[in-house]
Order: C-alpha cells, then structure tokens, then sequence
C-alpha cells in the first residue's frame, strides 16, 4: 500500500494507494483528512496527537469490505506501508524527527519525508526538468532536473518578497484601493462588504498575527472586480514580478514554468498574460499538488 500525505499549515490530505503491479494513475483506494502538520511550528507531541486522534481513526475505522474487494485483507497499516509525507516546514533539520514520529506510529516499511516544494516539483513536472511553482497565501519555486530540486529562488516570505502571491496581492490592492481616486468605487464597496475601516486594516496587518492570511483572504472580492482593468493589472503585474525576480535567476527560459496553488488557478488568464510578456511558457497548472502526486507514485 502507498500512503501519501500534502500538508499544509490548514490541513493535511492523506490518500491510500494500491501497490499492486500493474498501477494504474487514480487507484486510490480511500481519501482522510486532518488538520494540517507543520513541524516548524508544532512539537513532536502535537503532531503525534494529530496522528493518534485524527488519522489512526480513520484508518481504522474504513469499511473492511472495501478494503477486501481492494485486495487488502486486514488493516492496510498491517500491509507493507510505504509512506510519503509532503509538507510546508519540513525541512532538512525536522525530517529525522518525522520519519520517527511516522515509523512509532504508523509503522511504514518504507517512509520519505520532503518539503511542500518537492510536492510541486514532482506533481508539476513528474521526471521531466521544468521550474515548478506553488502560488497561494504565500509562494516560492524552484528549477527540478526530473529527479532533484537544482535551484531555489528564496521566495523571503511577504515582507521581503513571495511576489506573485495572494499576500503580497492582498498589500498591493490594499494599496490601490486607498491611493488612487479611480478605484474609490471599489474602495467603498470593499469596506461595506468587510464591514471594516482603515483603521481596522492597520491593527489587523500590524499588530495581529497572521497578516499574511488577512491579505490573501481579500483574492475572492479581487477576482469578482477582474473585470476592472486597474484591478487586472495589479494582478499581471504581481506576476510579472513573480517571475522577473523569482523565475528569471533560473536562466532556463527554455524550460516550461509550471504552478500549483489557489492563485495560480483562480488566475490562470492573468497568469498566462503575465509568462508571455516575460517570455516564458506555462506548462501545468494544478490547483492542488495530490492528483499529480497520485500520477508520480502511482508510476514509480
């Protein structure tokens, strides 16, 4: 059985896998939620209570029949296991406290830890060399050989950098909105529609936490006011920047950019408008890097 997991900071999406050979792509067996797992910002014992409250459960609990018509005839954690976890904050240094806290309790023959940008990579680009992105509430990419991550552009978070995502696009409509007279209709509309106030918008960005999420949160009313060509050049030009100083250090132009995320998918026009005037070609464009995953494992 093949157990592959996409965490975020939200939630984490678990698919159960047939390991039979011949595989075919979509042989997903069952699909469990829990809340996301991000060990740069929670502790082993929280992560450990995820997996022993929320995800054993689950796995437990599904229906035997399915599993015997699957031809698994016991619980599919007593079945040569072999796991890939994929997460936001797994980097190098927390990987060996993952793989324990997998092993102890989920007890995998076999079992990889890799970050959320290897996710991408092998979902975008599978064993082809592209530049594979993810555009969310945050960004970041990377130039992929088929097989390794060669390159990475830090993306310095929304303060310094994540150009092209939905925080960064919350600022600069934010911005728009309250600098330039010929967006005041829009303006208005968005301060009746948040029941909010400039002042609210100060405190929440500078002095609460998670102003990153406060930005993006504002993508929906931006997409329902697209068709304002102020409001659509904010958007091209957000990814233009993205691209300018995160794609072209690459020095690959001839290689596809792939992209996996919210905004990349709400914005995909936008997005292909952006790549043209910068010279580089889209390639994949998914919304969420597990029907890509399921592609990658399901072929290995």
């Amino acid at each position: 059985m093949i157990l592959i997991a996409d965490s975020g900071s939200t939630k984490t999406d678990w698919t159960l896998l047939h390991a039979t050979e011949p595989q075919l792509p979509g042989d997903v067996i069952a699909t469990f939620h829990t809340q996301g797992i991000t060990p740069i910002h929670q502790t082993a014992g929280d992560i450990r209570q995820i997996l022993e409250r929320e995800l054993l459960p689950q796995l437990s609990s599904f229906p035997r029949a399915k599993l015997i018509e699957s031809g698994v005839l016991e619980n599919p954690l007593l079945q040569n296991l072999h796991l890939y976890f994929y997460g936001s904050g797994c980097t190098p240094a927390q990987v060996p406290m993952m793989s324990q806290l997998m092993v102890e309790e989920l007890s995998p023959k076999t079992v990889e830890i890799h970050s959320d940008l290897m996710a991408a990579a092998r979902a975008l680009c599978q064993r082809e060399a592209g530049m594979a992105c993810i555009l969310g509430t945050g960004a970041n990419s990377c130039l992929y050989d088929g097989e390794q991550i060669v390159q990475n552009t830090p993306a310095l978070g929304y303060i310094l950098g994540d150009e092209g995502s939905g925080a960064v696009l919350g600022r600069l409509f934010l911005n728009a909105i309250f600098k330039n007279p010929a967006l005041a209709d829009v303006r208005d509309e968005f301060l009746k529609k948040n029941k909010t106030q400039l002042s609210d918008i100060i405190q929440k960005v500078y002095r609460e936490p998670m102003a990153n999420r406060y930005l993006a949160s504002f993508s929906p009313f931006i997409m329902e006011h697209i068709g304002n060509p102020l409001v659509s050049q904010l958007v091209v030009g957000n990814f233009r920047d993205f691209f300018r100083k995160n794609i072209v250090p690459y020095g690959r132009p001839d290689l596809p950019v792939h992209f996996v995320g919210s905004m990349a998918h709400h914005y995909r026009e936008q997005l292909v408008e952006a790549a043209r005037a910068e010279g580089f070609t889209i390639g994949n464009i998914l919304q969420s890097p597990m029907e890509g995953l399921l592609t990658y494992h399901s072929m290995s």
